[in-house]
């Protein structure tokens, strides 16, 4: 299921459509992003491909990895996490069959010249799309959820007997095992695609619904949860990123001002979530989506994607982008780029006007073909 093979991985730069992004940064300043593909759509013989930049994401290299079930199976909505002992997870959701669940691969040393996964595992049932989070008490939470009935994806199941909750695993062993705790049946809920902040002696999930983003919250670490209830933070049913970042305020990237998949904007809290300062506006472009983000040496990363390249009725020749921006507290609360090295709009992938080859040997290899 984990390819790692160089020659088996050139398969993996002939790509119809791509998205649904996730990044992260290594102890050494290595970014690492990954996201899925395959097929003509989201559908049985889906892959994941992991990435890697070590000049600040100005240019970016082939596939590393992929993650690869064939085409009875689809692998998707992938996940890179740097864990807190320098380890890169790999981490990917397989559906249907015997194989279902989410999985994960640890390489040991992300920073190294020659990458080394172990073998992948399994985290739980059934699909898990953003980063655990590390309590205060040293536990490790994994958003792991199985959707409600009525959600369809190609080759997923309906289980009568499992049940449906947006779920938190626990890992108190630094990942080697896992124990599902509670769940939440949230309002309104759609994929879940949820996360958790800690918030004093309480901890918050936060879920996609259909009006936007939803909360419960837990007093015994994740194993009961309160009535999920509405944020009000609004949003065109789509993912958001919420973080809590060093300096202890919480960063949202959702879509403001929308009409949709547009206006996707960075904002910060200092109330924990009750009201939100700055304004900084990453792209405001129609069918830009599912921001994924990490911290790092003072700076923000966030990577979305930007017309996939399937669904996108009256655009003839979708972009099939996966874009990053970098940028600081600072940035947000001026809603304009005002620290050094900050960038928007930066161009991880773009497979707009390409037949076969994707990826470019520098980032100016893709600003003279594209003309960004």
């Amino acid at each position: 299921m984990l390819v790692t093979d160089k020659e088996l991985l050139k398969k993996y730069t002939q790509r119809k459509w791509q998205g649904i992004p996730s990044v992260d940064v290594t102890l050494g300043g290595r970014l690492f992003v990954t996201f899925y593909s395959g097929g003509d759509g989201e559908e049985l013989g889906n892959f994941c491909v992991l990435i890697k930049s070590d000049d600040g994401g100005q240019s970016w290299s082939a596939p590393v990895a992929a993650a690869d079930a064939g085409s009875e199976f689809r692998c998707y909505d992938p996940c890179v996490w740097v864990d807190p002992l320098g380890r890169l997870w790999f981490i990917w959701s397989v559906m249907p069959g015997a194989l279902y669940g989410a999985y994960a691969a640890v390489c040991e040393d992300p920073d190294s010249e020659t990458l080394t996964f172990g073998e992948p595992f399994k985290i739980g049932q059934d699909v898990m799309l953003n980063k655990p989070t590390v309590l205060k008490n040293g536990d490790w939470l994994f958003p792991v959820a199985v959707w409600k009935r009525g959600i369809y994806i190609t080759g997923m199941p309906e289980s009568e007997s499992e049940p449906r909750l947006a779920f938190a695993y626990r890992s108190r062993d630094k990942g080697k095992t896992f124990e599902r705790l509670g769940g939440v049946d949230m309002p309104a809920r759609c994929y879940d695609e949820h996360m958790f902040v800690e918030s004093g002696e309480r901890i918050r999930m936060y879920v996609r619904t259909y009006k936007g983003i939803g909360v419960s919250e837990s007093s015994d670490g994740g194993r009961q949860w309160s009535a999920g209830e509405d944020t009000g933070w609004g949003g065109p049913c789509s993912r958001f990123f919420l973080r809590r970042l060093q300096d202890g305020r919480l960063l949202l990237v959702n879509h403001v001002n929308y009409t949709g998949r547009n206006n996707l904007t960075a904002l910060l809290s200092e109330d924990e979530g009750k009201t939100w300062k700055g304004g900084l506006l990453l792209d405001g472009r129609n069918l830009v989506s599912y921001p994924d983000g990490t911290e790092r040496n003072g700076f923000i990363y966030i990577v979305y994607d930007r017309e996939r390249g399937y669904g996108v009725p009256g655009v003839e020749d979708p972009a099939r982008e996966i874009l990053m921006a970098k940028f600081t507290p600072k940035d947000v609360l001026a809603g304009k780029l005002v620290s050094e090295g900050s960038e928007l709009q930066m161009v991880v992938s773009s497979l707009q006007r390409e037949s076969c080859t994707v990826f470019h040997d520098t980032f100016a290899a893709q600003k003279e073909l594209y003309g960004k």
